[in-house]
Formats: C-alpha cells, structure tokens, sequence
C-alpha cells in the first residue's frame, strides 16, 4: 500500500499545485472590476443625437459651457472639474415626468450629500419662463442643497446643443426654434467628462443602478 502511494506522490503534489492555481484564477477572475462603459454618439439612439455627431465613434466629451444656477451665478465646466456628476434636462411647469425626475435626483442628492466628489446638473428647456427667480423657488421647494445641485438656465440655443450634441439627452422638435422635447434620461458623467451611463430618472431600479454605477465609477479612480 505504502509503495502504491509512494509511485503516485509526485503525481498527487502536481495535480495539487495545479487544482491550487486554478482556484485562485477563477477566484480572481470572480473578483475583476466592474468597468463602466464609455458612450459615445455612434451607440446611442439616433433620435436622442444631433445629425452632425452621430458618426463619432470615439472622444466624446461633454463640451464647454457657461449657464447661471438658481442663485444667479455663472456655472461652467470649472465647478464640475474633476467631480463625477449626474445631469438631466427639466423645466420647473412640467406636470408630468419631472415631478418624478426631481424627487428621484433629490433622493440622490440625499445619498451623496456628504461625498465631495459629486455632483448634480438640472438644465431647463424652457429658459425663458424658467428664470432664477423661478428656478430659486423651485429649488427651495424641492429641497435642492446649492453645494451639491446646481439648476441651470440660460441661452436655449447653447442649452439645446448641450443637449444634443453633449449629453446626447433629448429629441427635436427642429433646429429652426431650438425645439426641445425632453427624456427622462439620467447621464452619469465621469472626471474626464465621458458620458458612462443613461437611466430612466422616473424608475426607482435605475436610480438604485445608477447609485451603485457611481461607486464602481469611484473606484476606477483609487
């Protein structure tokens, strides 16, 4: 008995080591990062994206812009620089989807309150009924903190190319009049101004993804 297991030791060591590594690549392959995706105009819905981008594969960024918040300051890309942020499009009379996109982006500020690193954007669609004056009793009633929430109005045509040809957020109604009809669509962008996720703003499970989106995208930076 004891020569029978002495011919087959190395054998026994071998397959051991083997079995070993084996475990530990799958156990490490369990444990692999999340990584988010970047979108880019060329994937994502066509009706949501100005005709002049959608061929752009790659490098899309949110580009420059310079909007004034409800407190009447000017809000450019230098107060999101280096934060990862949640924008949306919305307009203060909206009687249908934007109650609920504003309780649901008030329900994240409420998570990220205390978290540095990130931020909100509200932008209106409808700049000339929404003024700071408007904008500032809307925020007041809907519970928006001026550190983390910044909601933005301003030149419609500047607010409509941001939306069409940055945050690739809202459908046409033409170029002519800057024409807007406005999604539910939540955009998570990264620090490098990359858009890397699109949620329903009107779904608790795509809020609870996107929450869960925005640590993983945290992590990538550690």
């Amino acid at each position: 008995m004891l020569a029978f297991f002495g011919k087959y030791k190395l054998f026994a060591i071998v397959m051991g080591c083997l079995s070993a590594i084996i475990v530990t690549a799958f156990y490490f392959t369990l444990q692999k990062k999340t990584v988010l995706p970047i979108y880019q105009p060329a994937n994502v819905n066509v009706e949501l994206v100005d005709t002049s981008i959608q061929h752009i594969s790659k490098y899309h960024t949110i580009k420059d812009f310079a909007l004034v918040n409800q407190n009447g300051d000017t809000i450019t890309q230098n107060d999101y620089k280096d934060k990862i942020y949640v924008a949306d499009f919305f307009f203060t009379t909206c009687a249908t989807i934007c109650p609920i996109m504003t309780k649901n982006m008030a329900a994240i500020q409420k998570e990220i309150l205390s978290d540095d690193a990130i931020m909100l954007l509200s932008h209106s669609v409808t700049p000339e009924i929404d003024t700071v004056a408007q904008l500032k009793r809307y925020a007041i009633e809907k519970g928006v903190n001026d550190k983390k929430w910044n909601l933005v109005t301003g030149d419609k045509k500047q607010i409509y190319d941001l939306a069409r040809k940055s945050y690739l957020a809202v459908k046409s109604q033409g170029d002519n009049d800057y024409g807007m009809v406005h999604t539910e669509n939540f955009m998570l962008i990264d620090k490098e101004r990359r858009i890397r996720g699109f949620y329903d703003g009107t779904k608790e499970e795509d809020i609870k993804k996107l929450l869960g989106d925005i640590k993983i995208l945290k992590e990538s930076y550690k």
